[in-house]
């Protein structure tokens, strides 16, 4: 990277003052920026020195060494960017340059952003969840290959417009990934920039701007006909009946898995549950406990396996799907997902598509067809977002079919 400075012969005003400009060229390329608020007339300009030269007494101040300073003090940083760019084997590339520039002099060279991204992983596994940091590491990794592959460095300067662009090619026409991990990735990369912004290991502020639509999903759920049914089903194997309790268990609660994982005797009363839920750090959560969810835990205490017998998740969910296959929950359900613009349908028997996770959603979703109050159902799952409202548009369209089945069947005479 080389540097110089110079008089801008194609710009003087009036007066025959000119802006002073540096010129800064590596591999290539050539970028060209004015030092703020310096000029200087022909005569004064020492080309050598790449300075400004004294004004005589007799002459008007020039403000030559107030210029200079300022002159200096750009060199200085770009001296330091320079030594920032060999420590730490950057190959420099114009986006890269001009984002450290952008600030005129006042650059800041900041942490390097891998290693900042492995502080951001290190300092969060004592506060955030296992699946959450399961996510940032899965976020560093794709962004890992994306640069390998691409050959786009990232730094916290190139984190622009340029990088969205290109990351959202990389991710719908390299790797065939849908929208919602896009969404995905940019949500957790945001997240990193903020906790690094905070830190002032950089000052770039362009990520803000990053949107990535999530396509609204639909929301696998077991009706009540289906629910009982896997409940009352007589399995063979102890392995399907344990599991097939567990999740029911948290059908009947609206418990996410992570929370069944960590319950214990202590915090089973008579007719509800304390605990402290693990995601959202909210303590002594009260979930009141109905006959069916009574009747699993009876079933399971003074046993080996109280309150409940809980494998790990991978194992639970290949599991449960066998469970439902064999209690036939097999109604054909279609996907629809996006790659872009590129719409993607695809259908599965009901049964492949169950998890952990569809249970606290049959919760939600029964509890409210059935009529439970809707900030009651919220308070019990301790949902706080937008994404509780699909769970209200399907028990309100449910009743609406029952409506249509029922009352709007009827033919009155005069019909």
């Amino acid at each position: 990277m080389k540097v110089s400075f110079h008089l801008r012969t194609d710009k003087f005003d009036k007066e025959g003052y000119a802006p002073v400009r540096t010129l800064i060229s590596a591999n290539g390329f050539k970028i060209f920026r004015a030092i703020p608020g310096v000029k200087c007339d022909k005569k004064h300009w020492d080309e050598k020195t790449e300075r400004i030269k004294p004004s005589k007494k007799s002459e008007p101040y020039n403000y030559a060494v107030e210029y200079n300073l300022k002159i200096d003090e750009f060199a200085e940083k770009l001296r330091k960017l320079q030594r920032h760019i060999l420590l730490n084997d950057i190959v420099p590339t114009k986006d890269f340059i001009t984002a450290k520039l952008k600030d005129g002099v006042n650059i800041n060279l900041g942490k390097e952003f891998w290693s900042s991204f492995e502080e951001f992983i290190e300092t969060n596994k004592t506060t955030k969840v296992e699946r959450t940091i399961k996510s940032y590491i899965t976020t560093k990794n794709f962004l890992k290959d994306f640069e390998e592959e691409t050959g786009y460095k990232l730094y916290f300067e190139t984190i622009t417009r340029e990088f969205f662009e290109r990351l959202q090619d990389y991710t719908f026409l390299e790797k065939k990934n849908k929208n919602s991990y896009l969404a995905f990735l940019i949500k957790t990369l945001k997240t990193f920039m903020t906790w690094a912004y905070e830190r002032e290991y950089h000052n770039n502020l362009q990520y803000k701007k990053f949107r990535a639509k999530e396509d609204e999903t639909e929301v696998i759920y077991l009706t009540m006909d289906e629910l009982l049914a896997l409940y009352n089903h007589k399995f063979e194997t102890k392995k399907h009946e344990h599991v097939r309790d567990t999740y029911c268990f948290a059908c009947f609660t609206g418990l996410r898995f992570s929370d069944i994982k960590q319950l214990r005797p202590s915090n089973i009363f008579d007719d509800y549950i304390k605990l402290n839920i693990q995601k959202t750090k909210v303590k002594d959560h009260i979930i009141p406990l109905n006959d069916y969810s009574k009747a699993i835990l009876r079933k399971y205490k003074d046993t080996i396996y109280e309150p409940l017998p809980v494998i790990s998740g991978q194992k639970f969910n290949k599991y449960i799907k066998e469970c439902c296959k064999k209690v036939k929950i097999n109604k054909q359900v279609t996907i629809t997902r996006y790659i872009g613009q590129k719409r993607i349908d695809k259908t599965y028997d009901k049964h492949e598509l169950i998890t952990s996770h569809t249970a606290r959603k049959t919760f939600a979703t029964n509890s409210l067809i059935m009529g439970m109050n809707e900030m009651v159902v919220r308070n019990i799952t301790g949902h706080k977002g937008s994404s509780f409202n699909r769970y209200v548009k399907i028990a309100n369209d449910f009743k609406q079919q029952e409506m249509d089945s029922t009352w709007n069947k009827i033919q009155t005479d005069e019909q």
